[in-house]
């Protein structure tokens, strides 16, 4: 509990998680309620950060070869995410 900090930072910095805002009153205004905070990733530490994961470091030693390709699948899964984020910012109003 003492790093949950610097870990959750580590988790927008490699493109695990995605800092966004949602504000409805925006549409109002004709602005885009959607605002994407996080700044592009460094997908070069994505699997790092899972490895660090206790969940995840734990089915790689169990099954490294199936993790492996679940570590891979995630990845992709992140980046589709953050693609879909980038195109609600993107919408306009």
């Amino acid at each position: 509990m003492g790093k949950a900090q610097a870990k959750q930072k580590v988790a927008v910095e490699c493109g695990y998680w995605h800092l966004w805002r949602f504000n409805p009153r925006l549409e109002a205004d004709s602005k885009n309620p959607f605002q994407l905070d996080s700044k592009e990733p460094d997908w070069s530490k994505f699997q790092d950060f899972l490895k660090g994961e206790v969940r995840f470091a734990s089915l790689a030693k169990q099954y490294p070869k199936e993790a492996e390709e679940l570590f891979a699948i995630t990845q992709k899964n992140a980046e589709w995410r953050l693609a879909g984020y980038k195109r609600l910012a993107a919408q306009e109003f």
